[in-house]
C-alpha cells in the first residue's frame, strides 16, 4: 500500500495547521509555523482591548492549545472579532474553522465566503484556498479554470503551496494541457523553498515517469529532501524503494527503518507496510531455514523475494 493519490491539494491556514476531510485528499499547511504563545495573559489583554493582531494571536492560542487550554469555540470567537476588523489572517483562519467544522457547524459556503474576503485583501494563503475550493467543488461548483486562476495569482507571488497546486494541475491536465515541463518548473519553485509536499510530489513524477522521463535516482533524492523537511509520505516512498530494490540495492533492514519512521510520524499506510515487510522477512527466513535443514546449506538470498538477503 503506497501513498500516491491522484488528487492532493494543499489548503493553507495563515498561522496554524490541521487536516480537512472532503471528497478528495486535502493536506493543510500553514504559511508560518505557529510559535508557542508566551505570556498568554498579555495576548488576551491585547485582544480584549480591541487589538486585532492580539485577537488573531488569541485565536491561534485557543485553536492550537498553545499557552492555554485548547478551545475551538473561543478560537472562533477571537478569529471572528479580528476578521470583522479586517484582519485577513483571521478571516482565512475563520474560513478554515468552518471548513473543518471546528467550534462552528461545518459549512463550506461560509468557509469560501471568508476565504474570498481574505483573498480580496491579497492574502496569499486565502488565494490558494479559494483555488482549492474551486478545484474540489466545495462551497461552489467545481471549476478547475477558476482554481488555476487563483493558484496562478498566489504562485506568481512565490507562495509555495499555490506553486505546488499549480504544478499538480499541469501534471494532471486540469483546465490546462498536460505539461510535464510546466509541472516540474512549478514544483521546483516550491521545492526551492524547502516545501516538503512539492519535493514529494515531484519525486513521484520522476518515479512514475508518465509526464516526464523516469529517473529513480532523482526521485530518491527528492524523497530524501522531503523526508528531511517532515514528509512522512516521502519516508514511506524511500522505504518502498529499498524494499523492492528500485534505484537502490534491495535492503529490508533499511526499508524497515524508513517504514518505522513514517509510522511514528503518523502515516497509517506505513504501519501496514511495516507489518507486511516483517511478515515477508519472517516467511523468507523460515524458507531459508527449511532449505538449510534439508540440504545442509543454502545459497545466499534463497527464500527471499527479490533474491537478496536483508543487509
Amino acid at each position: 500500500m503506497r501513498v500516491l493519490g491522484s488528487l492532493v491539494l494543499y489548503l493553507s491556514l495563515g498561522v496554524t495547521s490541521a487536516l480537512a476531510g472532503s471528497n478528495c485528499k486535502v493536506n493543510v499547511v500553514f504559511r508560518h509555523a505557529p510559535k508557542p504563545v508566551s505570556h498568554f495573559d498579555r495576548v488576551l489583554a491585547k485582544a480584549e482591548a480591541g487589538d486585532r493582531l492580539g485577537q488573531l494571536q488569541a485565536g491561534v492560542a485557543f485553536e492550537t492549545g498553545s499557552g492555554t487550554e485548547q478551545n475551538y469555540a473561543e478560537a472562533v470567537k477571537w478569529y471572528r472579532k479580528a476578521a470583522d476588523l479586517g484582519e485577513p489572517g483571521a478571516q482565512n483562519n475563520l474560513g478554515g474553522m468552518y471548513l473543518r467544522g471546528l467550534g462552528v457547524p461545518q459549512d463550506d459556503g461560509e468557509a469560501l465566503r471568508w476565504y474570498l474576503r481574505a483573498a480580496g485583501e491579497g492574502y496569499l494563503p486565502a488565494m490558494n484556498n479559494v483555488g482549492f475550493m474551486n478545484a474540489s467543488g466545495r462551497g461552489t461548483r467545481a471549476n478547475d479554470e477558476e482554481a488555476v486562476r487563483w493558484y496562478r495569482r498566489a504562485a506568481a507571488k512565490a507562495y509555495a503551496p499555490a506553486q505546488a497546486n499549480l504544478a499538480f494541475m499541469y501534471a494532471e491536465g486540469r483546465s490546462v494541457p498536460i505539461d510535464g515541463e510546466q509541472a516540474v518548473q512549478w514544483y521546483h519553485k516550491a521545492a526551492a523553498q524547502n516545501y516538503a509536499p512539492a519535493e514529494y510530489k515531484l519525486g513521484l513524477l520522476y518515479y512514475h515517469g508518465v509526464v516526464i522521463s523516469r529517473n529513480l535516482s532523482e526521485a530518491l533524492r527528492l524523497f530524501r529532501q522531503a523526508a528531511e523537511h517532515g514528509s512522512a509520505a516521502a519516508e514511506n516512498e524511500i522505504a518502498h524503494l529499498y524494499e523492492h530494490g528500485e534505484g537502490v540495492p534491495q535492503n529490508f533492514e533499511t526499508a524497515s527503518k524508513w517504514y518505522q519512521l513514517a509510522a511514528e510520524h503518523g502515516l497509517p499506510e506505513a504501519r501496514k507496510n511495516l507489518e507486511i515487510l516483517s511478515a515477508r522477512i519472517l516467511h523468507a527466513s523460515g524458507a531459508t531455514d527449511a532449505m538449510s535443514t534439508s540440504s545442509g546449506s543454502a545459497s545466499p538470498g534463497e527464500g527471499f523475494v527479490g533474491g537478496r538477503v536483508p543487509q
